[in-house]
């Protein structure tokens, strides 16, 4: 029998109980799943960082945390985990957020705000370029940047993926390191932001690298709210290097309600809503990572905790 213990907020316990359950069988799982499995006992925990659960020490016999969640900032620097730790990536989460980006990108693109403005009789007619005349850069090239680049380049988007380090992927234009970055950034007209939040990441868009854009140029950020330099893109607003802002996620959540984010016509706020964990999808990621985890495979999404992700 193997002892799983489900150490995410209780009121996640209801919505992922019966398709953990569903996923385990279906994978030849003979496993205990509770919330309440003393630490000595327990084989895998299957986390998210807001849990009660915050000191490891205890779990002695336990393989691997699996985290419900893509981001692991706030969890990789605890000193008492000592175990292997897996973040989220499963196709929920991917479609999820290929479809915000994809939405929000042709948004842009298609500058549909323009003509909601302007539904008052006046014929003002303004010609979208096409795609491959739209510069569109996505900084991130994980399983979530590349499926959203990939999904972008599939639309005719002249588009280019920046990483931290070299990736390589079939049909993309991608470029990484400080001088990568400078190159991707010059000139686009559209930024994607979906970075992991790391020390090296912080602020990775400033002053100096929001004027590499294109004036008028789109930010989305479904990322992470510390990417942005708020005050750096509060004032490329207001001067007008920056058009417009889409926000998803944010140094402080929930966004409060006093933050000039909320009443500025150029920012679009949605409520960290571009790509949730979903039960179903994640149970089998769940599922299969316990699976390899039993049969001496190597782990799925495994954390470099020297990088942070």
């Amino acid at each position: 029998m193997i002892n799983v213990v489900f150490a995410a907020h209780p009121s996640r316990w209801p919505l992922y109980e019966q398709p953990l359950r569903t996923a385990f069988a279906k994978f030849g799982l003979k496993t205990q799943l509770r919330t309440d499995i003393p630490p000595a006992e327990v084989d895998y925990i299957i986390y998210a960082p807001n849990s009660p659960l915050q000191d490891f020490t205890p779990y002695t016999r336990c393989k691997a945390v699996l985290n419900l969640w893509a981001g692991v900032e706030a969890i990789v620097g605890n000193q008492t985990l000592t175990q292997p730790l897996a973040r989220m990536v499963d196709f929920g989460l991917k479609q999820g957020m290929t479809e915000w980006v994809l939405g929000h990108v042709l948004r842009h693109h298609l500058d549909i705000d323009y003509f909601l403005a302007r539904q008052s009789g006046d014929w003002l007619p303004k010609v979208p370029p096409l795609s491959r005349d739209r510069k569109v850069t996505v900084l991130g090239l994980g399983e979530l940047g590349a499926a959203a680049t990939t999904a972008l380049a599939g639309l005719g988007f002249d588009v280019t993926g920046w990483s931290r380090s070299a990736k390589a992927i079939p049909g993309l234009r991608c470029l990484h390191g400080a001088d990568g970055l400078t190159q991707a950034l010059s000139g686009a007209e559209i930024v994607v932001l979906l970075l992991p939040n790391t020390p090296a990441t912080q602020n990775i868009l400033n002053g100096e690298t929001l004027a590499l854009l294109g004036r008028g140029a789109a930010i989305l950020n479904p990322g992470r709210g510390p990417l942005i330099d708020d005050e750096a893109l509060l004032k490329a607003l207001a001067d007008g290097q920056v058009g417009h802002a889409t926000l998803d996620v944010f140094r402080t959540e929930p966004l409060p309600a006093d933050h000039p984010y909320w009443a500025h016509p150029q920012v679009t706020v949605t409520p960290h809503i571009a790509s949730e964990t979903r039960p179903e999808t994640a149970s089998e990621v769940i599922a299969e990572n316990i699976r390899r985890g039993e049969s001496g495979l190597p782990l799925l999404y495994l954390v470099d905790r020297s990088l942070g992700y």
